[in-house]
């Protein structure tokens, strides 16, 4: 048997995303691929899901197939390691048609959705009970990823998921790092680390050594925002 004859094989083996899944809907698209509420065809299994399909990288201007990007890499090596009822859980992996599919736990709302509910919906700030919750929550995500040498990275409210039942769930960490090795430099190239609103000094000046400070002040800027209903530093 061929190499090419065996991959067809295992291929065709392999169980693709939409016999297990069914699409119920599509949630968000970025630079990364696009996301799609999902749920099991299991009937026994009553969960929904997210499903995330990274777009392959691209060589020059053409679709040939090169792999899959380093953020995606690192997400899914972290998210296979990370278990903690304020992370977002990661069901399986699927690979199919030269496509990688990470099968989430899905969170019905974030928190930019709930600060823009409250500005333009009920005009009215979020119960501080509420915040104090969502705070408390936030930061025992991000201590846990920290007691395990991981930096977030891109903490900011559309980040941050809310299930239905008031959960806090930290996701996106396409842009997280291990921080074990302190002599280290975190930047390796990328571009943006945090978006700017969310932004610690330290990143503004262009340091390359920087520790979970970074995401301690994007939680203390997220607490802002949920008190205020606007980014804090926006018009600074």
């Amino acid at each position: 048997m061929s190499m090419s004859d065996y991959k067809r094989k295992r291929d065709a083996q392999r169980p693709r995303v939409l016999d297990k899944y069914e699409i119920v809907g599509f949630i968000s698209s970025g630079t990364y691929g696009r996301v799609y509420k999902a749920r099991s065809r299991n009937k026994d299994d009553p969960r929904e899901f997210a499903i995330k399909k990274f777009k392959p990288d691209r060589e020059g201007d053409t679709h040939h197939y090169v792999g899959i990007s380093q953020s995606a890499c690192r997400e899914i090596a972290l998210c296979r390691e990370l278990r903690h009822e304020n992370i977002i859980a990661l069901e399986e992996v699927m690979l199919e048609d030269k496509a990688i599919f990470m099968v989430l736990e899905y969170a019905e709302h974030d928190f930019l959705q709930l600060i823009h509910h409250h500005l333009h919906s009920q005009k009215k700030p979020i119960p501080e009970i509420v915040v104090k919750s969502l705070l408390w929550q936030l930061i025992n995500g991000v201590a846990y990823l920290h007691s395990n040498w991981v930096l977030h990275r891109d903490l900011k409210p559309a980040n941050v998921l809310l299930t239905s039942e008031g959960v806090v769930k930290t996701a996106d960490l396409g842009l997280a790092r291990l921080f074990n090795k302190p002599l280290a430099p975190l930047f390796n190239g990328d571009k943006v680390v945090v978006t700017i609103w969310y932004r610690a000094p330290e990143l503004l000046f262009g340091s390359r050594h920087y520790t979970k400070a970074v995401d301690m002040w994007a939680v203390g800027c997220i607490f802002g925002e949920l008190l205020a209903l606007k980014p804090i530093f926006k018009d600074i």
